[in-house]
């Protein structure tokens, strides 16, 4: 496992959320300067297929900009925080995004990360270090993950950090092929267990 990553603690308005790094990576949070690498980087349909069936496809050219103005900035900090991941050493720019939420739909967070950077293990970097912040921060007990039947790479990192599969679902994915999702709870006991 890697090192713990580093937790720094960001103050003033609700906009604003903690940066959060690890032995590789930043997440910080999104703004709108960070719309033209999303665009570049999540306008791949093996990026979105296995996605809720929510997100356009095809993609609209200014689809990042509209979705960090109406849905990112609006929400940030305000139970809900998402996070740019930004490589230490390599190319600039965000190369995904985590995305961590409290409400009543029935998971609590999400990710993506350009394909070019898929097998490295920075997903799993990243969302541990956006789970130690929700259990050790933001005081989260438990967390619901999903993600479609089939995704093989996104049900690893679930299975890494110690989630347990629960159910299976009916759900609706940018590829229609994928018509079911799996449902996992992680707790903040298994997580500590885990460490």
């Amino acid at each position: 496992m890697p090192d713990e990553p580093h937790i720094s603690e960001s103050a003033a308005t609700v906009k604003e959320i903690a940066v959060l790094e690890t032995p590789r990576l930043i997440l910080r949070g999104v703004t709108e300067d960070d719309a033209l690498p999303i665009q570049a980087r999540f306008n791949d349909y093996a990026v979105i297929a296995e996605l809720a069936r929510r997100v356009p496809w095809p993609y609209p050219k200014d689809g990042a900009a509209t979705f960090i103005r109406e849905h990112v900035l609006p929400k940030q900090g305000n139970d809900h925080w998402i996070w740019g991941i930004v490589l230490k050493a390599g190319p600039p720019g965000v190369i995904g995004v985590v995305d961590l939420w409290r409400s009543d739909t029935t998971e609590n967070r999400g990710f993506w990360l350009a394909r070019e950077f898929w097998g490295r293990g920075y997903m799993t970097e990243a969302t541990d270090a956006v789970t130690d912040y929700a259990f050790d921060v933001l005081g989260f007990e438990r967390l619901v993950l999903s993600n479609a039947l089939g995704n093989l790479r996104s049900r690893r990192v679930k299975e890494k950090a110690g989630a347990v599969l629960v159910r299976l679902e009916p759900a609706e994915f940018v590829n229609p092929a994928y018509k079911q999702r799996e449902v996992w709870a992680l707790t903040k006991q298994a997580w500590k267990g885990r460490k």
